[in-house]
């Protein structure tokens, strides 16, 4: 994300993710503060609050599953990707299983997860990351199968700068598709023009 930055002779951005992008937002805004104008995580927390519940260890226990290569993937796949539809709930299944098998993407997909989640990670608490000096709005949805509301309300601990919490009722964890005047919304009014 800095080689992008770097490249579009970007000092400082507004960082917006969903997810694993929310996660990476978190990093960088810890480790390079100094070009993080402002920073918005949906649905995923500050990296130290992900696993610290056990109600958040029960959702996530996809995440233990997809650490065994070759049986995530077929859980996934088989059966016309009953797995993937049943577990991910996107709203464009479809089309993202179409992508993934067009260009053969699952494992890649399934090998952040295995990278950044290690088993052993959920014997410890979460990475110590310095405080987020940016400020941070933090976007959880009821709805969402995988993600507690807590590891999203606990990350304001990690946050230096200034925390808005907003907390969407009814849609799931594709909030972003699922409402997207919400969103958007949200986002004009928290990132300066």
């Amino acid at each position: 994300m800095l080689a992008v930055l770097a490249a579009e002779q970007i000092e400082r951005a507004h960082l917006v993710g969903h997810d694993w992008g929310a996660a990476l937002a978190w990093v960088l805004a810890a480790l390079a503060p100094d070009h993080v104008d402002h920073l918005v995580a949906m649905s995923v927390g500050h990296p130290s609050t992900l696993l610290r519940t056990l109600e958040q260890r029960q959702l996530s226990w996809y995440m233990l599953l997809f650490q065994f290569a070759g049986i995530a993937e077929r859980w996934l796949s088989d059966d016309n990707w009953a797995g993937f539809r049943s577990w991910a709930r996107h709203p464009d299944a479809d089309q993202v299983i179409a992508e993934v098998e067009t260009n053969g993407s699952l494992t890649p997909g399934l090998n952040w997860y295995r990278a950044n989640i290690p088993a052993q990670s959920w014997a410890g608490p979460g990475p110590q990351l310095p405080p987020i000096q940016a400020p941070v709005m933090g976007i959880w949805s009821t709805g969402d199968f995988a993600l507690g509301e807590a590891q999203m309300t606990d990350s304001a601990e990690n946050v230096a700068g200034t925390w808005r919490y907003e907390r969407l009722d009814g849609p799931g964890h594709w909030m972003q598709l699922e409402a997207p005047e919400q969103i958007n919304s949200l986002l004009g009014d928290f990132l300066p023009l």
